[in-house]
């Protein structure tokens, strides 16, 4: 699989150790021509599941035969990856990891960083579509010669196992410009988290402890790289956190998904409160520290993620700016409108302040910090914003040259209500406080179909009904 994501695939049978090594080649040939960078300098972490010393080893040969300067931080998070290459204003950054995906994948993400981005500013993100494609064509159109440079012009590889404590520092630094460190701390809150024995695990443990945690109580924390369940941070994959939670009555569970830059929410009776509610609640605890200073500011989120953020914007003062589906593209807007905070409807939280990458541990601060203030349990906190209910379903079609004739269909249909065509159709129906949202797989022949609404119900007769506006 190639795209915005990057270089993904099963080990040992798509994502061989030639693929990664043309990868990261190509990546570093790209550096050097697009950018006119001689010799870049790239961070280079992995998620450490199982199997990824090969891949580890390739990337390093890749990116070193291609003259890049590599600065190894080991394991560690996606989000450290990002905060370390602004840490030590490198020229990019590389991820080993599949994210969520299965064991048996693995894959290579990049990150770019801007030539005029100040020493240490935030400023590394995940490429844009036009970035992404550029790097993709190199690597299928050149073989690992061509991008190859000779014995004097090799890269360097040097270890930095500094990147978690730096991470867990500018996380506690930034919660304590907003004034909930200290509150955090005085609450001694107890905490599970669920790290799935994945790179998040040292992060995470680091961060309850600096902030004075009573008892912690880590669940798979041991960064073997075997996971315990399915990896994805879901309902049906954190039956055992929701147990533990339940057990202990702790005032909050954290779920992180393998490369830790998503983050799911269990509270203390056990129940799974999701990954939609992790960004709004981090929104409510950027904003809520702002007063008067949060008007007119953005909050951006891509066209599926719940409009919950839009009730938590408008009582702030705050507006929502809207993004095609993407980490890259959420970031694009946040870099243009000035963000405060942004992120998408899958437990990924960006705070701008720390990196512009999805960032699990910013979440769970934010989460303990907005506890602290509001002196309220976290089931109190949801049942007080506005309830929606989301319903997502796939629709086949014929082929894929079959998609935009589907998404004009449903914008003609729906055309007296809002419409949004940036990605796909998203189709709002502002006094039902309802929205429909349709777009193309990137990967199959079928329509992904999302409705949100007050009831279920409702979602269902959405979906129920753009479903025969497609097949009609």
């Amino acid at each position: 699989m190639l795209g915005v994501s990057g270089c993904r695939g099963i080990v040992g049978a798509s994502l061989t150790h030639d693929a990664a090594t043309r990868y990261a080649g190509a990546y570093a040939g790209w550096l050097r021509d697009a950018r006119r960078i001689e010799r870049p300098r790239v961070v280079l972490a992995r998620d450490g599941r199982a199997g990824c010393q090969m891949i580890h080893a390739a990337a390093l040969a890749g990116l070193t035969s291609g003259g890049c300067d590599v600065i190894d931080l080991g394991i560690a998070m996606t989000p450290t990856a990002g905060v370390m290459t602004d840490a030590t204003s490198a020229d990019a950054g590389m991820i080993l990891t599949a994210s969520h995906n299965p064991q048996q994948w693995n894959g290579l993400k990049c990150l770019v960083r801007a030539a005029g981005a100040a020493p240490g500013a935030s400023d590394a993100c995940a490429p844009d579509a036009a970035t992404a494609n550029a790097i993709v064509e190199r690597f299928i159109r050149n073989r690992p010669a061509q991008d190859a440079l000779p014995w004097d012009r090799i890269g360097t590889i040097s270890v930095n196992p500094s990147g978690t404590s730096v991470h867990v520092e500018r996380v506690l630094d930034a919660l304590d410009e907003i004034g909930l460190a200290g509150p955090a701390r005085d609450r001694h809150f107890r905490a599970v988290v669920d790290s799935v024995n994945g790179s998040g695990a040292p992060g995470a443990l680091a961060l309850l402890e600096r902030l004075g945690c009573s008892e912690i109580i880590q669940l798979h924390g041991e960064p073997t790289g075997i996971f315990p369940h399915t990896p994805e941070p879901t309902r049906e994959n954190l039956t055992g956190l929701a147990a533990a939670m339940a057990a202990q009555s702790a005032a909050a569970g954290f779920a992180q998904d393998p490369d830790a830059d998503r983050l799911a929410i269990i509270d203390a009776d056990g129940r799974y409160i999701g990954e939609e509610y992790t960004l709004v609640i981090a929104a409510i605890a950027v904003l809520g520290s702002m007063g008067d200073r949060a008007k007119g500011r953005a909050v951006c989120v891509n066209l599926s993620t719940s409009r919950m953020i839009d009730d938590v914007a408008a009582r702030f003062g705050a507006r929502v700016i809207r993004t095609a589906v993407g980490e890259a593209n959420v970031v694009a807007a946040m870099k243009q409108h000035d963000a405060i905070i942004g992120g998408e409807g899958n437990g990924g939280v960006i705070w701008p302040r720390l990196t512009y990458v999805r960032d699990s541990l910013s979440a769970m601060a934010l989460t303990l910090g907005l506890l602290a203030r509001e002196d309220k349990p976290l089931a109190q906190i949801v049942a007080e914003l506005p309830a929606y209910a989301i319903e997502k379903r796939k629709v086949d079609l014929p082929s894929k040259d079959t998609a935009k004739p589907a998404v004009e269909k449903v914008a003609k249909a729906y055309k007296s209500a809002a419409v949004d065509l940036q990605d796909g159709v998203r189709i709002d129906w502002l006094d039902k406080r309802a929205w429909l949202h349709v777009r193309a797989s990137n990967t199959e022949p079928i329509m992904r179909l999302i409705a949100e609404a007050p009831t279920a119900e409702e979602s269902r007769r959405i979906l129920d009904d753009a479903a025969r506006v497609i097949a009609g």
